[in-house]
């Protein structure tokens, strides 16, 4: 069902200083049916009239906002985020979409669509924490988007998207209905046929063909929440050996993050995955090595004795 999906996405504002903003993207949220809103170390008071005046009749989104003091403490639970910037100008961590093409994918799994600071958008810290970046396009002329606005771009498209796969399903489901139908005559009609056809020349067996089955669907992803305890983990573990040095581990790690948002490991996979870095951890407690450098390429030097820095 279309609310249900809407209800899979959460929207996460990362310390919003504005009431009046918060206030008019509760009502956006209304609006386009979506809840609920989670507000990370909020720098305003949401709940206060300012909010209130601007969330008219969505102030239950307000009432039921969820306060956390970390992005990542907002992402529990789910195994999707999206995360918007409107800097195209830094590097980052992986490639800008559209919303129109990005958004969509949202309604397939428990999400998370998150906004920036009103003056300074979301850091590159912060962005690592979710899968896909989407920029909303805007003319040159004036390229910065009010918070409030473009959680209202973002909203409605993900709201079209959903009637639009809703329609879809309906569609389908009432051609399925008529197919069956439709098949149901023409296999009688066959039937019928072949009967007369039987009465003048009995009929070869027919060959015993292979099943056809579907493909099994795809597996869900890990939540959130298991990732980052393993990215946790192994940023650690390849401090403590010397793949790692503190001065690079963030760029280091922003790799291995990349890395892994294109596989969308399970949770089974990310289990398997933590499951080795404890045998590692436990192996070289018994036989201590000579730490490691990390190369610029990432290889491993052929000596693992010959340090670099």
């Amino acid at each position: 069902m279309l609310e249900t999906a809407l209800t899979n996405i959460r929207i996460v504002l990362v310390e919003p200083a504005g009431p009046l903003n918060v206030g008019s993207v509760a009502r956006i949220m209304k609006n386009m049916g979506l809840h609920p809103l989670v507000l990370v170390n909020p720098q305003c008071d949401y709940l206060g009239e300012s909010a209130r005046l601007m969330a008219v009749r969505a102030a239950d989104i307000l009432e039921t906002a969820k306060v956390v003091e970390s992005l990542p403490a907002a992402l529990v639970g789910c195994t999707r985020a999206i995360a918007t910037t409107g800097d195209n100008s830094r590097s980052l961590p992986t490639q800008l979409e559209s919303p129109a093409s990005a958004l969509p994918w949202l309604l397939e799994a428990p999400s998370a669509l998150i906004f920036g600071r009103e003056d300074c958008g979301l850091t590159n810290a912060e962005l690592n924490y979710a899968q896909r970046l989407i920029r909303i396009p805007t003319s040159d002329a004036y390229t910065s988007l009010n918070l409030a606005q473009a959680v209202a771009i973002c909203c409605y498209e993900i709201y079209q998207e959903g009637r639009k796969k809703k329609e879809e399903g309906r569609r389908k489901k009432e051609e399925g209905r008529g197919f069956v139908k439709e098949e149901g005559e023409n296999n009688r009609q066959e039937k019928r046929e072949n009967q007369e056809q039987e009465k003048i020349l009995p009929l070869p067996p027919s060959p015993t063909l292979p099943l056809l089955h579907s493909p099994p669907p795809p597996l869900p992803s890990a939540p959130l929440e298991n990732l980052e305890g393993y990215y946790g983990q192994l940023e650690s573990l390849l401090l403590k050996i010397g793949y790692l040095h503190p001065h690079t581990a963030a760029s280091r790690m922003e790799k291995f993050r990349r890395l892994y948002n294109r596989a969308y490991p399970t949770v089974d996979e990310i289990a398997m995955l933590r499951g080795i870095l404890r045998q590692v951890e436990w192996a070289i407690k018994l036989h201590p090595i000579a730490p490691v450098s990390d190369t610029v390429d990432g290889a491993l030097p052929d000596n693992p004795s010959e340090t670099q820095e």
